[in-house]
């Protein structure tokens, strides 16, 4: 037994107020709702950039996204052989605007590799670590016999 009221309120009755009686509301929902669609990636079907995809964490939106998007979007294009070598300029573009947020951007890996070693230099006389194995090529050099 259904007491359901509809009521519609607004200009040209655009709005519905459905009111359900208790029992109506305690049956399971017999809606099915469609398959969802797969969520996009990074290149859409069209095999345009999806910018708004979250495997670009940002990079797309944030004080450097401009130059990101030219440099990204040069290298997707590119023609060129070896892809993307048409795009060296925009690329330098986009990292000199990052190294002037390097909070947001982090730090160029070999940054960290001379802060290390900067650091273990400055640390010094507490345990020397360095690798000071010769290292020349010696198979040109005579090297001394064994006969005594």
């Amino acid at each position: 037994m259904e007491t359901r009221s509809v009521l519609s309120s607004g200009l040209d009755g655009k709005d519905v107020v459905i009111v359900a009686s208790k029992e109506e509301l305690a049956t399971p929902s017999k809606v099915v709702l469609p398959e969802p669609e797969p969520a996009p990636g990074l290149i859409l079907p069209d095999g345009s950039i999806n910018w708004g995809c979250p495997c670009l964490g940002g990079m797309s939106t944030g004080p450097c996204g401009t130059q990101f998007r030219d440099a990204f979007s040069c290298f997707h294009y590119s023609e060129a052989d070896p892809k993307g070598s048409d795009c060296y300029e925009k690329f330098s573009v986009m990292q000199e605007c990052m190294s002037h947020y390097p909070e947001l951007y982090g730090r160029d890996d070999d940054d960290e590799l001379a802060a290390a070693i900067d650091a273990s230099a400055a640390a010094g006389d507490a345990g020397d670590t360095r690798d000071t194995r010769d290292t020349r090529d010696t198979r040109d050099t005579p090297q001394p016999s064994a006969e005594k």
